[in-house]
């Protein structure tokens, strides 16, 4: 697979005029060759995706002659055991499970069938290298799920064709790094969960070094205990701020939709190259969310001030304690995930922006009628909600 880019006129974008700056649109998926397999991430325990699940699975297999992988637990539903008429394809599968085995370089591409926790799932199987994702909304928020499942042969078709635009988001790449302590750490026959790089064990220094791939966010927290988290941020080796609150959030821009946007932060379309800090209920009245370039490095550990241990999560998942000489770094990953768009990322953006999240809803303002244009514009008290919340350009005497 690789992406093409619409062609830049002129001399080099270096030197070009701003308005020939490259179209987010113009990011196109191509196949070097016909794809052949696909990863089917489906939503665990929900009724509802049984139907399409199955009517997908076929229409991939028997209609398009692909390799369908899929994780061995979903099989293992008692509603698809059950079914007679399901068993012929069932042996089609091929299966994998999600601590053991690495199918990294098996998929071609991957098509998701839930919320947007199955495209934060699929990110989280594949530490380097991501296949296109074509995400279907079948869930309860779907900001990051455009496709609507009613017509999905012609869309499935239009992505196997490869006629279909991508943006690339962006994926933070995090190094734990955690104080041995004395305890031995167990690693299960080399396997360590998807998502993170094996773990590097140091007798001489007494480090643990986990990697992990993150498409939405880390969050760093105080966890269960009552006094505010107290950890240090530093920006290229730089200190650059103490957070004092409940926590802090270091998001790409994806992520700038979920946690972030709930703690108080703007919204960055995913083409732009940022990593967001956002405070959570801090203890300030002036820390404000901030945008860092892509290309820095973000330290963060326990100030040394602080009371109490912190805990970090990643997409929400692994969630585990941070303690004094503990430490994270997080900077935007070489791998970024290929989400496949209905029609373009600038599109799609705005139109999720608006469904789900209901961006800048509001009832629209009455025009004045004829009575109140010659009256000029109902001034004498009648200007409505606006004047009286002082929106209006006529000044009381």
């Amino acid at each position: 697979m690789t992406l093409t880019e619409g062609v830049v006129h002129g001399s080099s974008c270096r030197n070009a005029w701003p308005g020939h700056i490259q179209d987010p649109a113009s990011q196109r998926l191509t196949w070097n060759k016909s794809p052949k397999s696909v990863l089917v991430v489906k939503k665990i325990r929900d009724a509802s995706l049984l139907q399409p699940f199955k009517e997908l699975c076929v229409y991939l297999m028997e209609e398009n002659n692909m390799i369908v992988y899929v994780e061995k637990k979903v099989l293992e539903d008692p509603a698809i055991v059950s079914d007679d008429n399901f068993g012929p394809v069932k042996k089609k599968f091929c299966t994998f499970r999600e601590d053991y085995d690495d199918i990294s370089n098996q998929i071609d591409f991957i098509i998701c069938l839930g919320g947007d926790g199955t495209l934060l799932y699929a990110s989280s199987l594949f530490p380097g290298s991501v296949p296109p994702v074509m995400a279907f909304h079948l869930g309860s928020l779907g900001f990051l799920t455009p496709f609507n499942f009613e017509n999905f042969q012609s869309q499935v078709t239009q992505v196997i064709q490869g006629n279909a635009a991508v943006v690339l988001r962006s994926r933070l790449k995090v190094r734990v790094v955690k104080e041995l302590r004395g305890k031995k750490m167990a690693v299960p026959n080399g396997v360590i969960e998807n998502g993170v790089m094996p773990v590097d064990l140091d007798a001489e220094v007494g480090k643990q070094v986990m990697q992990y791939q993150v498409l939405n966010e880390v969050v760093i927290d105080r966890g269960p205990s009552s006094y505010l988290s107290n950890v240090d941020v530093y920006l290229d080796g730089h200190l650059i701020t103490t957070v004092q609150g409940d926590g802090v959030i270091v998001s790409t821009p994806t992520g700038s939709t979920a946690y972030a946007a709930a703690a108080g932060a703007s919204m960055i379309h995913p083409n732009v190259p940022a990593i967001m800090i956002t405070p959570i209920c801090p203890h300030s009245l002036s820390f404000r969310p901030i945008v860092v370039p892509a290309g820095v490095e973000l330290k963060i550990m326990l100030s040394p001030e602080a009371r109490n241990t912190a805990w970090v999560s990643f997409d929400g998942r692994k969630r585990q304690e941070i303690r004094h000489g503990d430490s994270i770094s997080i900077t935007t990953s070489c791998y970024p995930l290929p989400s496949i768009c209905v029609r373009d990322p600038v599109s799609d953006w705005f139109e999720s922006l608006a469904q789900c999240l209901h961006w800048n809803v509001r009832k629209k303002q009455a025009h004045f009628t004829e009575e109140e244009e010659e009256e000029g514009g109902g001034g004498g008290g009648g200007g409505g909600r606006g004047s009286r919340l002082g929106l209006s350009s006529c000044c009381p005497h």
